[in-house]
């Protein structure tokens, strides 16, 4: 029964995607992007990640989603037509996805208990995991501790993506007041 739900999911994912595409209308889209990303948010719920469900539901579907809706305002709401078919990147992304498939038939079964992931590093984690870092519970150990420097690498990209973008937006708003008799 999970496993129908997580298709389902995934199967609204792909709709939302090509109703994103299909979209000239700016607005639309950014709303059918905060869809999106609450849709996966529910994906990895049902995956029980929960909390890199709740970090895609805060920073995907919420701050992504404000940001766009900001830019938005500054640059209008209507996209111009484009001149000619963008085939190449539409054949570009089916074949990264079909590479993609192809490599996944590789992986081990979901849950696969003889999964490398369960024989060695799991079982080290909870074995070893409280004595190491002196935290007691091991989900915050492993985030904080073990993947200290992936977690500060993610902060650190979307703070910079952040900074980005508020740059950008007062660059225009500057360009804006400049130009204005």
């Amino acid at each position: 029964m999970g496993a129908l739900i997580i298709y389902v999911l995934l199967t609204t994912m792909a709709v939302t995607v090509v109703a994103m595409v299909l979209q000239r209308n700016l607005f639309s889209v950014v709303v059918l992007f905060g869809a999106y990303s609450f849709q996966m948010a529910t994906v990895l719920v049902a995956l029980d990640a929960v909390d890199v469900a709740m970090t895609e539901a805060a920073v995907g579907a919420g701050v992504s989603t404000v940001l766009l809706l900001a830019a938005m305002h500054l640059a209008g709401g209507i996209e111009a037509k484009p001149l000619h078919r963008p085939w190449l990147p539409l054949v570009l992304a089916l074949a990264v996805g079909g590479v993609l498939a192809y490599g996944m038939q590789g992986l081990p079964a979901f849950s696969d208990p003889r999964a490398p992931i369960h024989a060695h590093v799991a079982p080290r984690y909870l074995a070893e995991a409280a004595a190491e870092t002196g935290v007691p519970n091991i989900v915050t150990a492993v985030l904080a501790s073990y993947r200290g420097f992936d977690t500060l690498g993610e902060t650190v990209v979307v703070f910079t993506a952040g900074v980005g973008v508020i740059a950008l937006l007062r660059r225009r708003r500057k360009a804006a007041k400049d130009a204005a008799p």
